[in-house]
């Protein structure tokens, strides 16, 4: 693991606890290795050091994540700088795919029931 990743696993682990997450590193997935994978979430977490920055690992990523994309997947990608700088924010992006807060349930009066008309010769 890259040092990047290697902090983001540590970070990680504390949200498998508190979130109940099941996050896997180093996932194989197909043919490819996912940094993270957040199989229920259908979530992968790619940590991207100096090398992604040449045009050529670009056009590779961005393969692999169409392939991914395929299988129901949505990639986040974050650089070591990212992790370094802001990892709260990092955390939180995860948060905001992999563990939604839950919808509150409409109030009373609201919501998509419809009232449906009597039929004709029914009492009311």
């Amino acid at each position: 693991m890259t040092e990047g990743e290697k902090r983001l696993w540590a970070r990680l682990r504390t949200l498998r606890r508190s979130h109940n997450l099941h996050i896997r590193r180093q996932a194989p997935i197909g043919p490819y290795v996912a940094d993270f994978a957040v199989h229920d979430a259908r979530l992968i977490i790619e940590v991207d050091g100096e090398h992604h920055q040449s045009a050529q690992q670009q056009s590779l990523d961005a393969h692999r994540e169409v392939w991914f994309a395929g299988q129901g997947y949505q990639t986040l990608r974050f650089s070591t700088g990212d992790l370094i700088s802001n990892i709260e924010g990092c955390l939180q992006a995860i948060l905001d795919v992999a563990a939604p807060p839950p919808l509150a349930p409409p109030h009373k009066g609201e919501g998509n029931a419809i009232a449906l008309a009597p039929k004709s010769g029914d009492q009311q």
